[in-house]
């Protein structure tokens, strides 16, 4: 059996366990099996696709194509490196999913609603990465839409749940649009629709920056672009918590996997401009991501807002790879195409652990909202320090993984000098500079994530209460954090893993890096930059270790009382700490007027008047509002007006029918 043949034998098992749990998802016994069965599908898919991606060439096997879909093109499905890489990720991302579902799912109000979309929506988004043709590829596209909108819609009683899945659904539509109307000029009059023969087609310039413009359309939509990113903080947070790690941690890397396929694979050789484009697409998403994450105080909402910074991170990558690649610097292309690949595999750790974190704290607690939290570290001490973890990771600090990848985005940037354009070697390091200003916000978010969620005193009784979580979702969690670690510490396994992939898109690969003494990574060259993850993991043990030492050696050991340091608050009341708000005020001072119209108002009582002070904060989303509300009022009133149109009588409704045949008829002769 060929390994495509093997994949798509277990997406059939993952459709099938669907099937399935339409008729068992309210027996007790249906969380188990479910999970069991996606969890061991999910592992024969990645230990499939991992030897596919290490084999030595990488080559792609051939086409295998089933009689299904359109009858006079059949369905045709592909395992390429590039695939291979994307299953890893989805495959790895659902394995956890389901082994967190396991622990996670006994407190589920609502299984019949989650378990049968589960599987259903592995299975699309598997199918995604194997399409070989426009019409497969789309299918499975909405396939896995519908499944993540059913997903959102878990808990439909709530009224922003229902909200947040409607303007999902809107934007998954509006996106799907793009990329029929992106195939149909990549399938040119011809009307090819597989893959292949689009590779080998040739596009005009003019047709070429459509399909560019209508990828970031139907791709950003779903991956979380700015502007395109309004229903990702709805979304992600309403879903269960292991489903908001794969919409998060996985779904959006196979809107990155569409674009990338179409752009550097199917489309041909770029136009030196689309770099540009892509570029500042990505370095805006990555400043207002992680701006608005900022300013949150719901968990899962700061998890979701941090996405779209991350996702403004891949896409800087893919715009130096776009401008490298369209002046013939292979080597510099593939340095930014492995920083962006990376970046996708290592998001999907931290951010799918961040998520299972956020989840196991809603598990006990009840509480997403991080003011009402506190002092959990006493109470949930593993899952402190698997969120540390995360929150160490996703900050890009050493030795984990998020510095890797964000370290080699920097060193791809500083190749720009080579670019031979002056607008690119001007913009190159401005967007830099974005990307060095969304690292730094990203230490302060994350600082903020966990402080105020983790340490201090318990501000409710909800907090007060709290206890950790079970031994699933506790495993799911410290397998994601060794990830992390490892993957921070032998970057190099990884980078090789990846040569396969930017050979393939962009005509170069990194140079080996296995072969490399001390395990460290040399980007270019060692007399220009090089990187050890081990020996700063093993310096920052040393340091702590010998500073533990000096202390307590040398330390008095005479007892000296002194009043704690109240940091000008002498009550012991939990109201006296930080919160979200506070912390995030310096620098809501600074961008907040231009970018979120943020609106201060404070009540202070005369003296004498027993009423409490009072703060109220006002926050608007500029694009919601300058974008989307005239858009939907628009609508809205179109509808009304056209609303008597269903009232008509069947004369006039012949008579409609009758001129709408006469201007297409006149159009046609015109066009002919």
């Amino acid at each position: 059996m060929t390994p495509v043949a093997l994949v798509l034998w277990c997406i059939a098992a993952l459709l099938a366990i669907s099937v399935l749990a339409v008729t068992i998802s309210r027996s007790p016994r249906a969380t188990p099996v479910i999970y069991g069965v996606s969890l061991s599908a999910s592992a024969a898919v990645l230990v499939t696709a991992l030897l596919q991606l290490t084999t030595t060439a990488a080559a792609p096997l051939p086409t295998l194509v089933l009689p299904l879909g359109l009858p006079w093109l059949g369905a045709h499905f592909r395992l390429d490196a590039l695939a291979a890489f994307f299953l890893v990720v989805i495959n790895l991302g659902g394995a956890a999913a389901s082994f967190y579902g396991l622990g996670y799912g006994r407190h589920e109000t609502a299984p019949h609603r989650l378990l049968p979309f589960f599987p259903a929506f592995l299975t699309g988004m598997n199918l995604v990465i194997l399409a070989a043709d426009a019409f497969t590829f789309l299918l499975a596209w909405e396939f896995m839409s519908l499944a993540s909108w059913a997903l959102v819609m878990t808990h439909h009683r709530e009224r922003d749940n229902r909200r947040a899945a409607y303007i999902y659904l809107v934007m998954a539509s509006f996106g799907t649009l793009a990329l029929l109307l992106a195939f149909g000029l990549l399938a040119g009059a011809s009307g090819s629709y597989d893959f292949a023969t689009m590779r080998t087609a040739g596009h005009t310039p003019v047709a070429a920056a459509f399909v560019l413009i209508l990828m970031l359309i139907g791709a950003g939509s779903k991956a979380g672009l700015v502007p395109l990113h309004v229903w990702l903080p709805l979304a992600h947070p309403a879903a269960p918590s292991h489903v908001s790690a794969l919409m998060s941690g996985v779904m959006t890397k196979v809107a990155v996997y569409g674009f990338i396929r179409v752009v550097f694979d199917l489309l041909g050789e770029p136009a030196r401009w689309s770099g540009m484009v892509v570029l500042l697409l990505g370095g805006i998403t990555a400043v207002l991501g992680i701006l608005h994450a900022l300013m949150e105080q719901d968990l899962k909402r700061l998890l979701a807002y941090s996405t779209i910074e991350n996702i403004g991170v891949i896409f800087v990558s893919l715009g130096l790879a776009l401008a490298f690649e369209a002046n013939a610097m292979e080597r510099a292309a593939a340095l930014a195409m492995a920083a962006a690949l990376f970046h996708i595999l290592n998001h999907s750790f931290f951010k799918s652990l961040l998520f299972f974190g956020a989840g196991a704290v809603l598990a006990a607690t009840g509480e997403r909202d991080m003011d009402k939290l506190g002092g959990l570290i006493h109470r949930m001490p593993f899952t402190s320090f698997a969120f540390l973890v995360g929150s160490v990771a996703i900050s890009a600090l050493p030795p984990f993984n998020g510095f890797v990848s964000e370290w080699l985005a920097f060193q791809a940037i500083l190749q720009s000098p080579d670019l031979p354009q002056w607008g690119l070697k001007i913009m190159v390091p401005a967007v830099g500079g974005l990307l060095a200003l969304s690292v730094a916000l990203a230490a302060a978010c994350f600082v903020k994530a966990f402080g105020v969620t983790f340490l201090g005193r318990p501000r409710t009784l909800a907090a007060q209460l709290a206890h950790e979580v079970d031994r699933f979702s506790l495993a799911a969690m410290f397998v994601l954090a060794a990830l992390c670690l490892l993957a921070g510490i032998l970057p190099g396994i990884v980078i090789d893993a990846l040569a396969p992939v930017t050979l393939a898109l962009v005509g170069g690969r990194m140079p080996v890096q296995t072969s490399v003494p001390w395990l460290s990574i040399v980007p270019i060259a060692e007399g220009r930059s090089s990187y050890n993850g081990l020996l700063v993991l093993l310096f920052t043990a040393f340091s702590a270790v010998l500073a533990a030492y000096f202390v307590h050696r040398l330390a008095s050991r005479a007892l000296r009382r002194a009043p704690a340091w109240d940091c000008g608050f002498p009550e012991l009341s939990p109201q006296t700490q930080y919160t979200s708000g506070s912390f995030a005020q310096p620098v809501r001072r600074v961008f907040g007027t231009l970018l979120f119209q943020a609106k201060e108002t404070v009540e202070m009582p005369a003296p004498g008047d027993p009423k409490p002070a009072r703060f109220t904060l006002e926050l608007r989303d500029l694009i919601w509002g300058g974008l989307y509300e005239p858009i939907a009022g628009a609508v809205w009133y179109t509808a009304e007006r056209l609303n008597h149109l269903q009232f008509l009588t069947i004369r006039r409704y012949l008579s409609l029918v009758f001129l709408a045949l006469v201007i297409l008829l006149l159009v046609l002769a015109l066009w002919s």
